[in-house]
Protein backbone atom coordinates (compact mmCIF):
# COMPACT_ATOMS: atom_id res chain seq x y z
CA UNK A 1 0.00 0.00 0.00
CA UNK A 2 1.47 3.06 -0.88
CA UNK A 3 2.10 6.38 1.69
CA UNK A 4 1.21 10.16 0.59
CA UNK A 5 2.43 13.09 2.23
CA UNK A 6 -0.96 15.14 1.66
CA UNK A 7 -4.40 14.34 1.77
CA UNK A 8 -6.47 15.59 -1.60
CA UNK A 9 -10.68 16.13 -0.33
CA UNK A 10 -12.91 16.68 -2.87
CA UNK A 11 -16.91 16.67 -3.12
CA UNK A 12 -18.75 14.90 -5.59
CA UNK A 13 -21.81 15.20 -7.23
CA UNK A 14 -24.30 13.01 -9.38
CA UNK A 15 -24.68 15.34 -12.58
CA UNK A 16 -27.05 12.20 -13.74
CA UNK A 17 -28.09 9.36 -11.10
CA UNK A 18 -25.97 6.35 -11.05
CA UNK A 19 -24.04 7.63 -14.40
CA UNK A 20 -21.78 10.32 -14.36
CA UNK A 21 -20.14 11.62 -11.15
CA UNK A 22 -18.46 15.17 -11.08
CA UNK A 23 -16.04 15.82 -8.56
CA UNK A 24 -14.12 18.50 -7.20
CA UNK A 25 -11.18 19.43 -5.06
CA UNK A 26 -11.93 21.21 -1.70
CA UNK A 27 -8.97 21.52 -0.02
CA UNK A 28 -5.07 19.58 0.47
CA UNK A 29 -3.46 19.39 3.54
CA UNK A 30 -0.08 18.56 3.71
CA UNK A 31 1.51 16.22 6.40
CA UNK A 32 4.69 17.77 8.01
CA UNK A 33 7.44 16.29 10.13
CA UNK A 34 8.92 12.62 9.99
CA UNK A 35 6.86 9.69 9.58
CA UNK A 36 3.42 11.92 9.21
CA UNK A 37 1.65 10.28 5.89
CA UNK A 38 -1.39 9.75 4.55
CA UNK A 39 -2.35 6.37 4.38
CA UNK A 40 -6.21 5.90 5.78
CA UNK A 41 -8.64 8.36 6.59
CA UNK A 42 -12.03 8.10 8.43
CA UNK A 43 -15.04 10.32 8.80
CA UNK A 44 -16.43 11.34 12.06
CA UNK A 45 -20.16 12.73 11.72
CA UNK A 46 -20.24 13.38 15.00
CA UNK A 47 -17.63 16.46 15.23
CA UNK A 48 -17.29 16.53 11.10
CA UNK A 49 -13.82 15.57 11.53
CA UNK A 50 -11.02 13.37 9.17
CA UNK A 51 -8.75 11.23 11.24
CA UNK A 52 -5.94 10.38 8.65
CA UNK A 53 -3.49 7.95 10.12
CA UNK A 54 0.14 7.08 8.62
CA UNK A 55 2.53 5.40 10.41
CA UNK A 56 3.71 7.76 13.48
CA UNK A 57 -0.13 8.73 14.29
CA UNK A 58 -3.21 10.52 13.36
CA UNK A 59 -3.96 13.67 12.47
CA UNK A 60 -7.23 14.93 13.02
CA UNK A 61 -8.49 17.53 10.68
CA UNK A 62 -11.58 19.62 10.06
CA UNK A 63 -13.49 18.10 7.29
CA UNK A 64 -14.39 21.58 6.14
CA UNK A 65 -11.23 23.81 5.92
CA UNK A 66 -8.99 20.52 6.04
CA UNK A 67 -7.03 22.46 8.68
CA UNK A 68 -5.24 20.70 11.53
CA UNK A 69 -6.99 20.44 14.94
CA UNK A 70 -4.74 17.66 16.93
CA UNK A 71 -2.07 15.35 16.00
CA UNK A 72 -2.04 12.07 18.09
CA UNK A 73 1.42 10.95 18.32
CA UNK A 74 1.29 6.77 18.68
CA UNK A 75 4.80 6.19 17.91
CA UNK A 76 5.38 5.07 22.03
CA UNK A 77 3.90 1.94 20.64
CA UNK A 78 4.61 1.26 17.60
CA UNK A 79 3.71 2.34 13.68
CA UNK A 80 -0.49 2.74 13.15
CA UNK A 81 -1.66 0.97 10.50
CA UNK A 82 -5.49 1.63 10.46
CA UNK A 83 -8.25 4.15 11.62
CA UNK A 84 -11.80 3.49 11.96
CA UNK A 85 -14.97 5.27 12.95
CA UNK A 86 -18.10 4.47 14.88
CA UNK A 87 -20.37 6.00 16.77
CA UNK A 88 -17.98 8.86 18.42
CA UNK A 89 -15.39 6.01 18.88
CA UNK A 90 -12.24 5.72 17.00
CA UNK A 91 -10.03 2.46 16.76
CA UNK A 92 -6.40 2.61 16.05
CA UNK A 93 -4.41 -0.66 14.57
CA UNK A 94 -0.93 -0.06 16.17
CA UNK A 95 1.73 -2.42 14.67
CA UNK A 96 4.45 -3.38 17.39
CA UNK A 97 7.59 -1.98 16.98
CA UNK A 98 8.86 -5.56 16.34
CA UNK A 99 6.85 -6.50 13.54
CA UNK A 100 6.28 -9.85 14.62
CA UNK A 101 5.31 -9.67 17.94
CA UNK A 102 1.39 -8.66 18.97
CA UNK A 103 0.38 -5.69 17.94
CA UNK A 104 -2.48 -3.40 19.90
CA UNK A 105 -6.12 -1.69 19.43
CA UNK A 106 -6.72 1.41 21.17
CA UNK A 107 -9.82 3.61 21.60
CA UNK A 108 -10.29 7.22 21.24
CA UNK A 109 -13.45 9.13 21.77
CA UNK A 110 -13.67 11.73 18.91
CA UNK A 111 -15.33 14.54 20.63
CA UNK A 112 -12.54 15.10 23.33
CA UNK A 113 -9.92 13.27 21.05
CA UNK A 114 -8.57 11.37 23.81
CA UNK A 115 -8.61 7.87 24.71
CA UNK A 116 -11.80 6.83 25.68
CA UNK A 117 -12.74 5.76 28.94
CA UNK A 118 -13.26 2.53 30.69
CA UNK A 119 -11.09 -0.13 28.99
CA UNK A 120 -9.02 1.56 25.56
CA UNK A 121 -6.14 -1.03 25.07
CA UNK A 122 -6.14 -4.27 23.59
CA UNK A 123 -3.60 -7.17 22.85
CA UNK A 124 -4.21 -8.32 19.30
CA UNK A 125 -2.24 -10.23 16.86
CA UNK A 126 1.11 -9.42 15.42
CA UNK A 127 0.82 -7.34 12.22
CA UNK A 128 -2.77 -6.32 12.68
CA UNK A 129 -2.77 -4.22 8.93
CA UNK A 130 -6.72 -2.93 9.14
CA UNK A 131 -9.91 -2.81 11.50
CA UNK A 132 -13.38 -2.19 10.82
CA UNK A 133 -16.30 -2.06 12.95
CA UNK A 134 -19.62 -4.05 12.22
CA UNK A 135 -21.78 -1.95 10.62
CA UNK A 136 -24.37 -1.47 13.93
CA UNK A 137 -21.00 -0.55 15.78
CA UNK A 138 -20.91 -3.56 18.08
CA UNK A 139 -17.98 -5.39 17.40
CA UNK A 140 -14.50 -4.35 15.74
CA UNK A 141 -12.36 -7.27 13.49
CA UNK A 142 -8.69 -6.67 13.30
CA UNK A 143 -6.92 -8.15 10.48
CA UNK A 144 -3.42 -9.26 11.68
CA UNK A 145 -1.51 -10.00 9.27
CA UNK A 146 1.46 -11.48 10.60
CA UNK A 147 4.38 -10.96 8.45
CA UNK A 148 7.29 -12.83 8.79
CA UNK A 149 10.92 -11.29 9.43
CA UNK A 150 12.95 -14.03 7.71
CA UNK A 151 11.66 -16.08 4.75
CA UNK A 152 12.29 -19.91 5.25
CA UNK A 153 14.95 -22.13 2.91
CA UNK A 154 14.42 -23.21 -0.10
CA UNK A 155 13.33 -27.32 -0.15
CA UNK A 156 14.98 -29.12 -2.76
CA UNK A 157 15.43 -27.79 -6.24
CA UNK A 158 11.86 -28.32 -7.90
CA UNK A 159 10.20 -25.89 -10.22
CA UNK A 160 7.65 -24.02 -8.87
CA UNK A 161 9.73 -24.00 -5.67
CA UNK A 162 9.16 -24.88 -2.38
CA UNK A 163 10.18 -23.47 0.83
CA UNK A 164 10.44 -24.13 4.33
CA UNK A 165 8.62 -22.30 7.43
CA UNK A 166 10.39 -19.26 8.56
CA UNK A 167 11.81 -19.09 11.84
CA UNK A 168 9.66 -16.61 13.10
CA UNK A 169 6.30 -16.47 10.53
CA UNK A 170 3.35 -15.38 12.98
CA UNK A 171 0.08 -16.91 12.55
CA UNK A 172 -2.44 -14.81 10.83
CA UNK A 173 -5.15 -14.03 12.49
CA UNK A 174 -9.14 -12.09 13.06
CA UNK A 175 -9.41 -10.52 16.12
CA UNK A 176 -12.75 -9.56 17.45
CA UNK A 177 -13.44 -6.86 19.85
CA UNK A 178 -16.57 -6.79 21.64
CA UNK A 179 -17.11 -3.11 22.02
CA UNK A 180 -20.06 -3.11 24.89
CA UNK A 181 -18.05 -5.57 27.01
CA UNK A 182 -14.63 -3.89 25.66
CA UNK A 183 -12.64 -7.63 25.89
CA UNK A 184 -11.58 -9.55 23.27
CA UNK A 185 -14.19 -12.16 22.17
CA UNK A 186 -11.66 -14.20 20.11
CA UNK A 187 -9.21 -15.03 17.08
CA UNK A 188 -9.96 -16.19 14.73
CA UNK A 189 -7.20 -18.30 12.73
CA UNK A 190 -7.57 -20.06 9.24
CA UNK A 191 -5.65 -23.55 9.91
CA UNK A 192 -7.85 -26.49 8.46
CA UNK A 193 -10.34 -24.31 7.30
CA UNK A 194 -12.29 -25.51 4.34
CA UNK A 195 -11.01 -24.59 0.85
CA UNK A 196 -12.96 -23.88 -2.35
CA UNK A 197 -11.93 -22.17 -5.38
CA UNK A 198 -8.39 -22.22 -7.28
CA UNK A 199 -4.86 -21.12 -7.36
CA UNK A 200 -5.16 -20.66 -3.34
CA UNK A 201 -0.90 -19.99 -2.55
CA UNK A 202 -0.57 -22.48 -0.04
CA UNK A 203 2.96 -23.88 0.49
CA UNK A 204 5.15 -25.26 3.58
CA UNK A 205 6.12 -22.01 5.30
CA UNK A 206 3.71 -19.92 3.88
CA UNK A 207 0.89 -18.80 6.11
CA UNK A 208 -2.55 -17.09 5.32
CA UNK A 209 -1.91 -13.37 5.80
CA UNK A 210 -4.87 -11.38 6.38
CA UNK A 211 -5.19 -7.99 4.77
CA UNK A 212 -8.49 -6.22 4.46
CA UNK A 213 -12.20 -6.52 6.03
CA UNK A 214 -15.61 -5.80 4.67
CA UNK A 215 -18.58 -7.10 6.45
CA UNK A 216 -22.06 -7.98 4.93
CA UNK A 217 -24.79 -5.25 5.61
CA UNK A 218 -26.57 -7.59 7.94
CA UNK A 219 -23.50 -7.74 9.92
CA UNK A 220 -23.53 -11.59 10.03
CA UNK A 221 -20.52 -12.19 8.04
CA UNK A 222 -17.28 -11.00 7.36
CA UNK A 223 -15.01 -11.28 4.13
CA UNK A 224 -11.48 -10.99 4.25
CA UNK A 225 -8.95 -10.79 1.47
CA UNK A 226 -5.71 -13.07 1.76
CA UNK A 227 -3.72 -11.16 -0.30
CA UNK A 228 -0.26 -13.01 -0.57
CA UNK A 229 -2.67 -16.44 -0.63
CA UNK A 230 -4.84 -15.15 -3.72
CA UNK A 231 -7.83 -15.89 -1.49
CA UNK A 232 -10.57 -14.81 0.42
CA UNK A 233 -11.60 -15.74 3.75
CA UNK A 234 -15.25 -16.24 4.97
CA UNK A 235 -15.67 -15.44 8.77
CA UNK A 236 -19.19 -16.13 10.35
CA UNK A 237 -19.63 -13.52 12.98
CA UNK A 238 -21.59 -15.40 15.12
CA UNK A 239 -19.62 -18.15 15.66
CA UNK A 240 -16.56 -15.89 15.33
CA UNK A 241 -14.63 -18.96 12.97
CA UNK A 242 -13.90 -19.05 9.32
CA UNK A 243 -16.30 -21.15 7.17
CA UNK A 244 -14.35 -21.00 4.36
CA UNK A 245 -11.24 -20.04 2.01
CA UNK A 246 -11.91 -19.55 -1.16
CA UNK A 247 -9.10 -19.29 -4.16
CA UNK A 248 -9.85 -16.52 -6.55
CA UNK A 249 -8.45 -18.47 -9.27
CA UNK A 250 -6.37 -16.36 -12.35
CA UNK A 251 -7.22 -13.88 -15.16
CA UNK A 252 -5.63 -14.61 -18.47
CA UNK A 253 -3.53 -11.77 -20.26
CA UNK A 254 -3.53 -13.40 -23.36
CA UNK A 255 -7.83 -13.09 -23.57
CA UNK A 256 -9.01 -9.99 -25.46
CA UNK A 257 -9.39 -6.79 -23.15
CA UNK A 258 -6.92 -8.17 -20.52
CA UNK A 259 -3.88 -6.75 -22.55
CA UNK A 260 -0.80 -5.23 -20.24
CA UNK A 261 1.93 -2.88 -20.94
CA UNK A 262 4.50 -5.44 -19.32
CA UNK A 263 7.75 -3.78 -20.34
CA UNK A 264 9.21 -0.56 -18.11
CA UNK A 265 10.96 0.76 -21.13
CA UNK A 266 9.97 4.32 -20.58
CA UNK A 267 6.76 3.62 -23.71
CA UNK A 268 3.33 2.21 -23.39
CA UNK A 269 2.46 -0.68 -25.62
CA UNK A 270 -0.55 -2.92 -24.58
CA UNK A 271 -0.32 -6.31 -25.79
CA UNK A 272 -1.90 -9.62 -25.45
CA UNK A 273 0.79 -11.40 -23.12
CA UNK A 274 1.02 -15.32 -22.21
CA UNK A 275 0.72 -14.83 -18.66
CA UNK A 276 -1.66 -15.09 -16.13
CA UNK A 277 -2.51 -12.83 -13.23
CA UNK A 278 -2.55 -14.28 -9.46
CA UNK A 279 -5.70 -11.55 -8.43
CA UNK A 280 -4.37 -10.90 -4.78
CA UNK A 281 -6.63 -8.54 -3.87
CA UNK A 282 -6.27 -5.96 -1.21
CA UNK A 283 -8.97 -3.80 -0.35
CA UNK A 284 -12.66 -4.80 -0.38
CA UNK A 285 -15.97 -3.11 0.22
CA UNK A 286 -19.80 -4.95 0.19
CA UNK A 287 -22.71 -3.74 -1.36
CA UNK A 288 -26.87 -5.03 -1.84
CA UNK A 289 -28.65 -5.88 -4.77
CA UNK A 290 -31.78 -7.46 -4.79
CA UNK A 291 -31.05 -9.07 -1.66
CA UNK A 292 -27.75 -10.41 -2.67
CA UNK A 293 -24.25 -9.37 -1.40
CA UNK A 294 -21.68 -8.69 -3.78
CA UNK A 295 -17.79 -8.24 -3.33
CA UNK A 296 -15.59 -5.38 -4.76
CA UNK A 297 -12.30 -6.13 -4.83
CA UNK A 298 -8.81 -4.09 -5.63
CA UNK A 299 -6.68 -6.48 -7.66
CA UNK A 300 -3.72 -4.49 -6.11
CA UNK A 301 -1.14 -8.27 -6.28
CA UNK A 302 1.61 -8.48 -3.98
CA UNK A 303 4.02 -10.83 -3.18
CA UNK A 304 5.15 -11.74 1.06
CA UNK A 305 7.56 -8.76 2.04
CA UNK A 306 10.66 -11.17 2.51
CA UNK A 307 10.99 -11.26 -1.33
CA UNK A 308 10.80 -15.06 -1.06
CA UNK A 309 8.20 -16.04 -3.42
CA UNK A 310 8.77 -13.93 -6.42
CA UNK A 311 11.53 -12.99 -9.10
CA UNK A 312 11.84 -11.89 -12.84
CA UNK A 313 10.13 -13.87 -15.07
CA UNK A 314 13.64 -13.97 -16.84
CA UNK A 315 14.90 -16.56 -14.04
CA UNK A 316 12.52 -19.11 -15.61
CA UNK A 317 13.42 -18.54 -19.50
CA UNK A 318 11.12 -15.49 -20.33
CA UNK A 319 12.77 -13.38 -22.73
CA UNK A 320 11.76 -9.78 -24.41
CA UNK A 321 8.42 -7.89 -23.29
CA UNK A 322 7.81 -10.72 -20.51
CA UNK A 323 11.57 -10.93 -19.48
CA UNK A 324 11.29 -8.10 -16.16
CA UNK A 325 7.83 -9.33 -15.04
CA UNK A 326 7.67 -9.86 -11.64
CA UNK A 327 6.46 -13.60 -11.12
CA UNK A 328 5.33 -16.11 -8.20
CA UNK A 329 8.51 -18.77 -7.53
CA UNK A 330 5.73 -20.76 -6.36
CA UNK A 331 3.59 -21.01 -9.16
CA UNK A 332 5.27 -20.42 -11.99
CA UNK A 333 7.37 -22.75 -14.11
CA UNK A 334 9.45 -22.02 -17.81
CA UNK A 335 6.09 -21.37 -20.25
CA UNK A 336 3.51 -21.32 -17.25
CA UNK A 337 4.24 -17.62 -15.62
CA UNK A 338 1.77 -15.98 -12.87
CA UNK A 339 2.44 -12.62 -11.98
CA UNK A 340 1.65 -10.39 -9.15
CA UNK A 341 -2.57 -8.43 -9.38
CA UNK A 342 -4.73 -8.59 -11.94
CA UNK A 343 -4.37 -5.01 -12.89
CA UNK A 344 -8.35 -4.09 -12.44
CA UNK A 345 -11.20 -4.58 -9.84
CA UNK A 346 -13.57 -7.20 -10.05
CA UNK A 347 -16.68 -8.23 -8.48
CA UNK A 348 -18.00 -11.53 -7.19
CA UNK A 349 -21.02 -12.90 -5.38
CA UNK A 350 -21.03 -13.98 -1.47
CA UNK A 351 -19.15 -17.32 -2.54
CA UNK A 352 -16.61 -15.59 -4.33
CA UNK A 353 -17.58 -16.76 -7.84
CA UNK A 354 -16.46 -14.02 -10.62
CA UNK A 355 -19.30 -11.88 -11.71
CA UNK A 356 -17.42 -8.75 -13.40
CA UNK A 357 -13.65 -7.75 -14.20
CA UNK A 358 -12.71 -4.21 -15.26
CA UNK A 359 -10.51 -5.67 -17.80
CA UNK A 360 -7.52 -3.34 -18.90
CA UNK A 361 -9.52 0.18 -18.12
CA UNK A 362 -7.99 0.84 -15.49
CA UNK A 363 -4.41 0.05 -16.45
CA UNK A 364 -5.47 2.51 -20.25
CA UNK A 365 -7.15 5.10 -18.17
CA UNK A 366 -3.94 5.49 -15.95
CA UNK A 367 -1.72 5.92 -18.98
CA UNK A 368 -4.13 8.65 -20.69
CA UNK A 369 -4.13 10.37 -17.08
CA UNK A 370 -0.42 9.96 -16.85
CA UNK A 371 -0.52 9.26 -13.60
CA UNK A 372 2.35 6.19 -14.56
CA UNK A 373 4.80 8.47 -14.36
CA UNK A 374 4.56 7.81 -10.36
CA UNK A 375 7.74 5.55 -8.93
CA UNK A 376 6.47 2.71 -7.08
CA UNK A 377 7.80 1.48 -3.74
CA UNK A 378 11.46 0.51 -4.49
CA UNK A 379 12.07 2.49 -7.66
CA UNK A 380 11.69 3.06 -11.21
CA UNK A 381 9.44 5.57 -12.02
CA UNK A 382 7.55 3.08 -14.37
CA UNK A 383 4.78 0.14 -13.10
CA UNK A 384 5.06 -1.78 -16.50
CA UNK A 385 6.39 -4.65 -15.00
CA UNK A 386 4.36 -5.46 -11.78
CA UNK A 387 0.90 -4.43 -9.98
CA UNK A 388 -0.35 -1.51 -12.19
CA UNK A 389 -3.33 0.10 -11.58
CA UNK A 390 -2.90 0.06 -7.49
CA UNK A 391 -6.64 0.83 -6.39
CA UNK A 392 -5.91 -0.09 -3.17
CA UNK A 393 -9.04 1.23 -1.31
CA UNK A 394 -11.62 0.76 -3.79
CA UNK A 395 -14.34 1.16 -1.71
CA UNK A 396 -17.67 1.77 -3.98
CA UNK A 397 -19.79 1.39 -0.91
CA UNK A 398 -18.52 4.14 0.64
CA UNK A 399 -18.94 6.17 -2.08
CA UNK A 400 -22.36 5.57 -2.53
CA UNK A 401 -22.25 3.98 -6.40
CA UNK A 402 -23.87 1.07 -6.86
CA UNK A 403 -23.29 -1.68 -9.63
CA UNK A 404 -25.88 -4.05 -10.66
CA UNK A 405 -24.20 -7.40 -11.57
CA UNK A 406 -26.91 -8.25 -14.59
CA UNK A 407 -25.95 -5.60 -16.36
CA UNK A 408 -22.42 -5.42 -16.26
CA UNK A 409 -22.86 -8.93 -18.00
CA UNK A 410 -24.62 -7.65 -20.95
Amino acid sequence: MTLMMGLLFGSMSMAQAATTYQISKEWTFAHSGSGYLSEIPAFDATTNTLWVAGVKGVDVLDANTGSLLQRIDTSAYGSINSVSISNGMAAFAIENNTRTNAGIVQLYDTSSRSLAAGTNTFTVGALPDMLTFTPDGSKILVANEGTPNVYGSRIGNSVPRVYGASANDPVGSVTIIDVTSRTVAATATLAGVPTSGSHIRTNTGMDFEPEYIAVSADGSKAYVTLQEANAIGILDLNTHSFTQVVGLGVKDFSLPGNTIDPLNNGSVNFISANVKGLYMPDGIATYDVAGKTYLVTANEGDFREDDGDRSAASSLGATGDLANIRVSNTDSSPGDLYAAGARSFSIRDADGNLVYDSGDILDKEAFAQGIRSMPPRGGAADLSDHEVADAVAYMANQAGAKFDPASLKK
